[in-house]
């Protein structure tokens, strides 16, 4: 098995008895840190280990940028625990961090037209591995499984579009979370317009429950009274020349056009060192099943830099 060299951070809210995702890690050995607020810190205690939990700075609440003028009477989201994920990692000595969303259920390998469970942590460490062989990548992250369409002839990777929900990021950028809403479209926005490209990668995968589906969270703290058009909203006003708001499956949306940013191109790093332990050749996938996905070969994932 191969785990990920840089820290993973879950930020975590009412959620300590049923937060999918470091149930998830527990179960096939890949460590992590939850970031949850103070006062639920003895809830989360009842689940996991001292260990594992980091205690948000209240500080990064109150200096968080919200991109609006509620002020503080409603939660601030994820951000704050994001920027002080990114903080403590840049502390810590790391060059890159993971931050991902506490509701993920499992990662998968999508290969000839199966999406197949890993039960290892060699699926980060391929990732890590293909994103820091190029020195103008920002932001690289597996795409959710449910948008792996029939057939639709994707290659394993893309790059210049969002990364959502799991992202490995590079501490030394300029940028941090902000917004009370979609910070994480709002912060692959701000790095391709910074010059910078992201990685979604189309071979590696992640099954994440639906917006609204699990109690706690952004949940509570605001879709279930208000539904999704302010944070819509809020992402159109903050990017106008990219992004509008439209309404599908019953409900408010962005879409954000990407299409100036996709054919910016990779950039190799002189200084990349290939890892010791090759990851690619390391996968351990269980439960294989026929689904409707992208078509790949085994070898796609045993050097994506040739496709």
């Amino acid at each position: 098995m191969t785990n990920p060299q840089f820290p993973i951070y879950i930020p975590s809210k009412s959620r300590s008895d049923e937060a999918t995702l470091p149930r998830y890690f527990d179960r096939i050995g890949v460590p992590y840190k939850l970031v949850v607020e103070e006062h639920q810190y003895e809830s989360y205690r009842q689940f996991f280990t001292e260990e594992q939990i980091l205690t948000l700075d209240p500080q990064f609440q109150k200096d968080y940028e919200t991109l609006d003028d509620v002020g503080e009477e409603k939660s601030k989201g994820a951000g704050p625990a994001r920027n002080f994920a990114w903080d403590h990692a840049i502390k810590a000595g790391f060059d890159w961090h993971w931050v991902m969303d506490d509701n993920i259920c499992y990662m998968s390998r999508a290969t000839d037209n199966t999406r197949m469970p890993v039960s290892d942590g060699t699926i980060l460490a391929a990732m890590e591995d293909f994103t820091l062989r190029y020195k103008n990548v920002a932001m690289s992250g597996p795409r959710y499984e449910n948008m792996q369409h029939v057939r639709r002839g994707r290659g394993p990777f893309q790059t210049g579009s969002r990364i959502y929900s799991c992202n490995f990021i590079r501490n030394s950028l300029p940028y941090r979370w902000r917004g009370r809403y979609n910070e994480d479209t709002d912060l692959s926005i701000m790095c391709l317009k910074g010059g910078w490209t992201t990685i979604e990668f189309n071979a590696f995968l992640q099954r994440k429950l639906a917006t609204q589906v699990m109690k706690g969270g952004n949940t509570e703290a605001f879709y279930a009274e208000e539904g999704t058009f302010l944070k819509s909203q809020m992402l159109v006003q903050t990017h106008p020349d990219v992004a509008r708001l439209m309404k599908r499956y019953g409900r408010w949306h962005h879409w954000v056009n990407y299409d100036k940013w996709r054919k910016r191109p990779l950039i190799k790093d002189p200084n990349y060192k290939p890892p010791e332990k090759n990851p690619y050749t390391q996968f351990k996938l269980v439960d294989k099943r026929v689904v409707y996905g992208g078509v790949y070969r085994d070898e796609d994932a045993s050097d994506l830099s040739e496709h």
